[in-house]
């Protein structure tokens, strides 16, 4: 069995509140939710909070919430919290982060994801990554990216632009959405930091550093994640132009593929 827990916190430092803003009618973590519903390798999902009008709201439109603990510092910590408050979800072979910020995530990239972990029954993590769009992205900080190797595996991760290419950009984009074995999800809690996690701050190297493998999807998604108002407006804009084009759901989330 595959679960989705997609962690929603209310405070967040540059958009405090922003799941529960909303963007043509419905609100972030809405329309995060309604995406994943839509995944067919999912059997269960759930959001994760431990905030009270999270939580209202998201029963509201009919989701199954797991109360966490105000300590977590973040979505792998509140994945990790919510299986050990609620034992009978360490059932699941396999958990899906998806943060409550990303409602432009494609189910069939949620389902890509799931089948790496499902074909590679020796793989702890699972990852998605995008072609890199401009020189812009490959040169921003702010866009991590993901070099992989010929198997599917991640090799490294950066905020820095690599690989060096001679046209001057290009590679791939992470996309910050994980697949997890359930017991590998149950003792991230008692892995220490690295030097190169601490360095670049992505989490994701802590696991490279250890020695795990993480698998990675080549998806052809919209990787746009709500952190700033001025990231909102990006979002309104995005769903101003699908809403003007007459395509199928299937044709505006196309079945990603693998590398």
């Amino acid at each position: 069995m595959i679960i989705c827990i997609i962690p929603a916190r209310f405070e967040s430092s540059r958009f405090p509140g922003k799941l529960l803003v909303k963007a043509d009618g419905k609100t972030i973590l809405e329309r995060t939710y309604a995406c994943a519903k839509e995944s067919k390798r999912i059997d269960q999902l759930y959001i994760a909070t431990d905030d009270e009008r999270i939580r209202d709201h998201a029963l509201s439109f009919g989701a199954e919430v797991l109360k966490t603990s105000k300590k977590c510092k973040n979505g792998t910590e509140r994945l990790a919290d919510a299986l050990k408050r609620y034992p009978h979800l360490q059932e699941a072979s396999h958990v899906i982060n998806l943060q409550g910020d990303h409602p432009c995530t494609s189910p069939a990239t949620l389902d890509s994801i799931a089948e790496m972990l499902l074909d590679d029954p020796s793989a702890e993590i699972a990852t998605a990554a995008r072609p890199i769009q401009s020189r812009e992205e490959f040169l921003s900080p702010h866009v991590v990216k993901c070099v992989m190797g010929q198997k599917n595996e991640a090799l490294y991760f950066s905020r820095a632009p690599i690989p060096y290419t001679k046209s001057g950009w290009g590679g791939y984009q992470h996309i910050g959405l994980y697949g997890y074995r359930t017991s590998f999800l149950l003792k991230i809690a008692s892995l220490k930091d690295t030097d190169l996690q601490q360095s670049e701050d992505l989490e994701q190297l802590k696991f490279i550093e250890l020695g795990y493998r993480i698998k990675v999807a080549l998806v052809e998604d919209d990787a746009l994640g709500v952190d700033t108002p001025e990231d909102l407006a990006k979002l309104e804009k995005w769903l101003l132009c699908q809403s003007n084009i007459s395509l199928s759901p299937a044709a505006l989330f196309p079945r990603s593929a693998k590398v």
